[in-house]
């Protein structure tokens, strides 16, 4: 008899001896054919720097012998899944007062990934299992996954043999940074607001948006966190004149818009691969002239061929006619700071019906118009609640991203 085949192990991530072998499956699942584009991600050292920043995290590794063939990553949070009625009669009497935000703990699967010549042999199916079991033992009710729509493979384990079902379709807009620096309307005053400022304008306002997490002081208060700026009509509000949340809310102006910027570039980079030298050769020729005569404001590519970094735009919102044009302003602004650090590309992601979307500036090449959430309840056991079940909810309007994620 021959022998028998070494049996396959899933444990927890050990940084001290998984490191190298986690990052060379990574490489593997990340580099396409060469006649394809594929997007490689670079962690810099820090195989759970994704989930490194959420309230409980875990990484698992599958292994077969002294082979590391898979790994995935998960994380716990409490985050809005609905809204009721409030009771308690401590809230104004505006429409968006009258809503309380529902909670649930939600679970999140992220970077799952199987080396390419260990497919088709349930290793992916393994994983995602055994982190479900962790999931429950931690008290998550829902479990939800993101992918790009078209990855029918990634679809196909999830719906089909995980029993997850789809169930929202934001859009990832990304904006390539320029060489030059955006023009800033100055019918706009942009005002920087503390981390408890921007808490309160949070919770007051978005608290009742889906996914809108429990913790956003902490998400606020990260390193990561670059700050909260708000947009309001020139002459309005200054930065001295800021009168606070509170005051602000009791008696905005008719439109306003505010947005937040996270530094994914020091969490990790991103490299495109696969491009012909004449496609590399363009882009280059773009951010020379861009370079060489920013006066004339040129949309250039950036040098995406290259490892480069990224700033992510979370929290936006705002109210009023003019909102959308508030936004366009903020972005300008959020693409200046970056130029300043050096990012390649700004990012954010939104609900497909958004309608803030229209002043989010983005090139359609570089974006994902449909990505694709996933959602499955992990336990039939509790209480519907107010809000039911969570997988058959219609979509809202708007959804929160959160940046620790991304």
């Amino acid at each position: 008899m021959g022998e028998e085949s070494p049996m396959m192990v899933v444990r927890e991530f050990d940084p001290n001896k998984d490191r190298e072998r986690v990052e060379a499956v990574e490489r593997t699942c990340e580099v396409g054919p060469s006649d394809k584009l594929s997007l490689f991600t670079d962690m810099l050292g820090d195989p759970i720097c994704r989930v490194r920043h959420s309230p409980a995290f875990l990484m698992l590794v599958a292994e077969i012998g002294e082979e590391i063939v898979g790994m995935i990553r998960g994380c716990i949070k409490i985050v809005t899944c609905g809204k009721k009625l409030s009771r308690n009669g401590k809230h104004n009497n505006t429409d968006n007062d009258k809503h309380v935000p529902v909670y649930t703990k939600v679970a999140y699967i992220l970077g799952l990934r199987v080396s390419p010549n260990q497919r088709r042999m349930g290793i992916g199916l393994k994983l995602v299992q055994r982190m479900e079991e962790w999931f429950r033992d931690h008290g998550a009710e829902y479990s939800y996954m993101a992918t790009e729509n078209d990855n029918l493979a990634s679809v196909k384990l999830f719906t089909d043999k995980c029993g997850y079902s789809k169930f929202r379709t934001p859009s990832v807009l990304v904006n390539p940074v320029f060489a030059h620096r955006l023009r800033v309307s100055p019918k706009v005053t942009i005002i920087q607001l503390t981390p408890s400022d921007a808490e309160t304008l949070y919770r007051r306002r978005f608290a009742t948006t889906e996914f809108f997490p429990r913790d956003i002081d902490s998400v606020l208060n990260n390193k990561l966190s670059l700050g909260t700026f708000l947009a309001v009509p020139s002459g309005s509000y200054t930065a001295e004149t800021w009168p606070g949340p509170d005051r602000f809310l009791s008696g905005p102006p008719n439109s306003w818009a505010v947005l937040s910027v996270w530094n994914s570039k020091e969490v990790f980079t991103l490299e495109v691969r696969g491009a012909s030298r004449v496609k590399q050769t363009l882009a280059k020729t773009t951010r020379v002239v861009d370079r060489a005569l920013p006066w004339l404001r040129l949309p250039s590519v950036p040098d995406i061929f290259r490892p480069f970094g990224f700033h992510f735009l979370y929290g936006l919102g705002g109210e009023g006619p003019e909102a959308a044009k508030m936004v366009k302003a903020l972005c300008g602004f959020a693409h200046n700071l970056a130029m300043e650090q050096g990012c390649g590309v700004v990012a954010t992601e939104v609900a497909a019906s958004e309608p803030l979307r229209i002043g989010i500036p983005h090139w359609k090449m570089l974006s994902c118009e449909e990505d694709l959430w996933c959602i499955k309840r992990l336990d039939e056991d509790y209480s519907d609640g107010s809000v039911g079940d969570w997988t058959k909810s219609q979509p809202g309007i708007s959804i929160f991203v959160d940046p620790r994620e991304i």
